[in-house]
């Protein structure tokens, strides 16, 4: 009697920042894995969500929008985009129907590595169908060897498709994870990102992008979890804008990221927030080592 066959594999989103790829991360997963915003470079790092059926296991990765470095820890985040153009089994590549710009280097790898692409053309739902069809004549183009897929993330359109080609493509294989696994980062990372979203939502211009989230402690009691975190700055002024007018601003943030926190956990917490500044940090190898960068 022949064995079933499971397939398994790492399928790496990459794509310009806005475009949707949290979006469509989520809504492969079925869970909200990655922080969304309307602000640019809203993912920092490479997290993986995971998704089982009876014959196949797709480890996802989302990944920091293409973007050209301005300081070291951009270029970190870049660092994770070229990764995951040589440990991927399948590529998707996510494009706005209408977008033109992309990054040299990056299309000159897909049309030469030997990894299954699929370009997908995302928000759809925004466009007419003779949009989407120049869009598909654009992208076929430049990368003549990827399948195409037109997709709303936001919408849930054509998802189900896209998860069948997915599947499809991936080798025969073993699962990597065990199958109740939804992620591989630990609940801490998540309860950063929460509180990271919220900074990015709750305040404006270049402070969102001066700010990392770490958390110091998470202690579980029977009827509470205790969590500390410390948010990073990289001046003076920052610290001000953050904690606001008698920290009002940082008690409104507070209160959001608690809720949502909760939310998550299915627990009540007790959120204790200082702020730091760390001149800049953005720069520091070693301080960006210790936030995993």
């Amino acid at each position: 009697m022949n064995e079933p066959i499971h397939r398994a594999g790492f399928v790496n989103i990459i794509g310009n920042p806005n475009v949707g790829k949290s979006t469509l991360m989520n809504e492969l997963v079925g869970e909200k894995i990655s922080i969304i915003t309307a602000k640019a470079q809203t993912t920092r790092h490479r997290i993986k969500g995971i998704v089982n059926g009876d014959d196949f296991q797709i480890v996802y990765s989302d990944l920091p929008g293409i973007l050209t470095p301005a300081y070291k820890m951009q270029s970190k985040m870049m660092d994770f985009v070229q990764e995951s153009l040589s440990d991927a089994d399948v590529i998707l590549y996510l494009i706005e129907c209408g977008e033109t710009k992309y990054n040299e280097d990056i299309i000159h790898t897909l049309q030469y590595i030997d990894i299954p692409t699929i370009l997908i053309i995302n928000k759809i739902d925004k466009a007419t169908t003779e949009q989407v069809a120049a869009a598909s004549i654009y992208w076929q183009t430049l990368l003549p060897k990827a399948e195409i897929v037109p997709i709303s993330a936001l919408m849930k359109v054509n998802i189900q498709h896209l998860m069948e080609l997915i599947v499809q493509l991936l080798p025969e294989c073993p699962p990597y994870f065990p199958k109740d696994d939804l992620t591989d980062r630990p609940l801490r990372f998540f309860v950063s990102e929460i509180i990271r979203e919220k900074v990015l939502l709750l305040y404006q211009k270049e402070i969102p992008y001066s700010v990392e989230v770490v958390v110091d402690s998470f202690k579980e009691e029977e009827n509470i979890i205790n969590i500390g975190v410390t948010l990073y700055v990289e001046r003076d002024t920052q610290k001000g804008i953050i904690l606001g007018r008698q920290g009002a601003a940082i008690k409104q943030l507070g209160s959001e990221a608690r809720k949502d926190i909760e939310a998550f956990l299915d627990k009540h917490i007790f959120l204790d927030i200082s702020v730091k500044v760390l001149k800049d940090w953005r720069n520091n190898d070693a301080v960006m080592r210790r936030f995993g960068y």
